[in-house]
């Protein structure tokens, strides 16, 4: 498998190794691991694992999941997959293309529809799994003036920023 699959199982299944929406952080723990940072607040919890993170609501004394990102945009700076991803995945690439995931969604059964083309990321939504998949619209993204569009070290046109999973809190 690779992370191109990773990141299309996220988009249609709302779930990471198995983990999704509803699951406590314990489950999270058991299938990501041990290496994150805990932000805590007034009855939430984030929790960031670099690649990903998980956002948890407490409810009748128990913290649930509502949300995942998949900050596909912070690969460009160096390593940051868990373990535990990258034992099931392989090696991910620094960037992800949209059409090349929208390709994977498509093979798995899923659909890709447009959900805000308005500004300078794009919004996507894929159906009944709750994700949204957003992408970098803007030619020159961090507004330099002299953006090098041949850089593969560096964000572009077209890339996937992150994916998003939210669900009711």
């Amino acid at each position: 498998m690779s992370d191109l699959d990773f990141y299309a199982h996220v988009a249609t299944r709302g779930a990471v190794l198995g983990t999704g929406l509803g699951s406590a952080p314990d489950a999270w723990t058991a299938a990501l691991g041990t290496d994150h940072l805990d932000d805590p607040g007034r009855g939430l919890l984030r929790r960031d694992y670099g690649l990903v993170d998980v956002s948890f609501a407490e409810s009748g004394g128990t913290l649930s999941c509502f949300g995942i990102g998949v900050q596909i945009h912070r690969l460009v700076h160096g390593p940051c997959v868990p373990p535990a991803l990258t034992r099931a995945y392989g090696r991910f690439a620094a960037r992800v293309r949209f059409e090349e995931l929208r390709s994977a969604v498509l093979s798995l059964g899923g659909a890709v529809e447009p959900d805000d083309l308005s500004g300078d990321v794009h919004r996507y939504r894929v159906p009944g799994s709750g994700a949204h998949v957003f992408v970098i619209d803007d030619p020159d993204p961090y507004g330099s003036g002299d953006h090098d569009t041949e850089d593969p070290g560096i964000h572009q046109a077209g890339d996937v920023w992150k994916l998003s999973v939210w669900g009711a809190r």
